[in-house]
This record gives C-alpha cells, structure tokens and sequence, in this order.
C-alpha cells in the first residue's frame, strides 16, 4: 500500500509531517510504546529468568561450618561482647560507655557504629531478673540480604559468616528490606558513598578456626563458639541434662533456612524481641521478586525513558527547523 493513500486519522503517519528517508528517529506515539514494550519485554523476561535461578543450591551448608550457639538464659547484660566487638572492627568508643546502664532504658538495634548491641527485656517468670539478649547479625545459611542484592555485594563464605563488600554497594538497601531481622543498617551521613554496615561474625578470625571476638570476651558462657551441628548437638544436651529450664527448642537450627547464630532460652523467645512465626523454609522465596523488580526498575525504566526522551527531542528540533524555514531564519 502506498504511503500517500494513507489517511489523515492514521496516527502512523500525517500529512503534516512527511517521513524522510533514513529518519529513524521520527517516532510516533504507535511506534515508541510499540517498541518500549518490545525491548521491555525482551529485558525483563531475560533478566527475570537470570533471577529465578535463585535456590537454596546456591548454599549449600558445609558440615564444618562454624557457629555460636547463645544461651539466653546465662545472658547478664554485661555489655563484654559490645565492647570486644568495637575493639576488633575499630569502631571507636560509644557515645555512653560500656557500663552505663542508662542505654537499656530503650530498645537499640545495630548501627554502623555499633555491630552488635545489648538490650533488656522484662522477665514474665521473675519481674526483678530481668531478660537480656545481644542483637547481630544472625548469618542465615541461605542469607535474603544476598538473594537481594543486584550485585552481588554480599557473600554467603563456606565457613559460615554472611561478608558485605562495601566497594560493590550503590546504596539501594534492598538488604535492608529483605532481612527477617532487621539487622544490616544504613549511614546516612555518608549520602556520596553508600555503606551498609553489619556484624562480620569476626570473619578473618573464623577463617583462621578462631573464636569470634564477642564469644572469647563473654565472662559467663552465654557465647560459644564452635562448629555449627556440634552446637546444635550442644544444646540438645543442654536441654536433657536440665529438664525444665529450657524452651524446647533451638531458634536459628531451621528457622528461614536456619542461622550461624543459634539460641536456647528459658522462656518463649517471643520474650526477647524475636520475630513470632517465623517461617522455617528459606528466605529465598521471598526475595524473588525482588530479584525480579530490581533488574527491571535499573534497566528497562532508563531505557524507556531514554527513547521517549530522543524522540521528544528529535520532534521538537524537528518542529523547531520547519518555523524557521517557514521564516526564513537559520539557527
């Protein structure tokens, strides 16, 4: 069919404006969604599928991997573990000091100048002992921060500990969302260079088989430091040799795929804070659609934009020369 026995109402091409050989940028209303779906579609079903690859393959748990096991009922809320851990990462001195009691009178998380910290709870079986629980990051063996994250800035290592590059992060703190533990936290005085900051589990020290520096520290015992199925075994035994006191059951051994960090407790863990009904299969599940959302907000989205912009621009400029052949005035 001839160009010329085109209509008037036919959005694909107007009296008007004449298509010129080789203008490929002239783009009509018709033509740029018809190719921002195409490339849309084409972008994100090959990043998509990329994304779903995601299984729990992907961590797959070495017997030998290392843990700490935490007997919350041992807990005196000593602050060793928040001091030894400053020291070891050379976090600097805290704002209150390590012996002021005054910082339990509010709930804390970790922050980029604490690690780990300390908090107290009230203790339903005896109101004048109180409950104290030191808060880090837990090292999920099939960790959501790293499903999360579109670059690969957090690494699962065979030893146990979850390790954060902090030269690969751009600051989109998807980690921060997908964590069931709210635990990695954002400096927000360093807007021009973004940093996440959480608990190493000492990992040049566990490389090495040492102990990390909170449980070496810990005075009482509530910290120990060990291979992660003998802890479990650990608190198994616990559990027998002391009919009564404890919970029966060791949060961290399947919860969200389970944890490095495991702890026994001798009053329902709901108690200290932690996260009720917390599903016992892996994350990862839930982290999908944010591998699936990410790659299509970073590259489709700028892409689209990109085309509408060029082609706005060549009409205008378009538009632009046809007044001034109509006046007669070159730019």
């Amino acid at each position: 069919m001839d160009t010329n026995d085109k209509k008037p109402s036919d959005p694909g091409l107007r009296p008007s404006e004449p298509r010129e050989p080789g203008d490929s940028l002239n783009f009509t209303r018709r033509r740029f969604m018809g190719t921002a779906a195409a490339i849309g579609g084409a972008i994100g079903a090959a990043l998509g599928m990329k994304a779903g690859t995601a299984d729990a393959r992907e961590f797959d748990e070495p017997k030998d991997r290392y843990g700490v096991l935490y007997d919350l009922s041992m807990c005196v809320g000593c602050r060793s573990c928040e001091k030894a851990c400053n020291e070891e990462n050379k976090l600097g001195a805290p704002k209150k000091p390590f012996n002021d009691p005054s910082v339990f009178d509010e709930e804390r998380r970790p922050t980029v100048e604490a690690y780990t910290v300390v908090n107290r709870f009230p203790n339903p079986k005896d109101p004048s002992q109180p409950l104290y629980r030191k808060i880090q990051c837990n090292h999920c063996n099939e960790p959501a921060c790293a499903t999360a994250c579109p670059i690969h800035a957090y690494t699962k290592t065979p030893e146990g500990p979850v390790t954060y590059n902090v030269d690969l992060c751009f600051g989109c703190r998807y980690c921060m969302v997908a964590c069931p533990y709210y635990v990695p936290a954002y400096d927000y005085n360093s807007a021009l260079e973004p940093r996440i900051s959480k608990c190493t589990m000492c990992y040049p020290r566990v490389k090495e088989g040492r102990p990390t520096a909170c449980s070496e520290a810990c005075p009482t015992g509530a910290l120990t430091f060990g291979k992660r199925e003998d802890l479990i075994k650990l608190a198994h035994e616990r559990m027998m040799k002391n009919p009564g006191k404890y919970v029966e059951h060791i949060f961290g051994e399947h919860e969200g795929g389970g944890t490095s960090w495991l702890y026994i407790s001798s009053v329902p863990f709901e108690h200290y804070g932690f996260p009720a009904h917390m599903q016992k299969a892996s994350m990862l599940e839930n982290t999908k659609g944010f591998l699936s959302s990410v790659p299509l907000v970073f590259t489709i989205w700028p892409a689209l934009f990109g085309m509408l912009y060029s082609a706005t621009k060549h009409r205008s400029d378009s538009e632009e020369n046809g007044d001034h052949e109509k006046t007669g005035v070159k730019k």
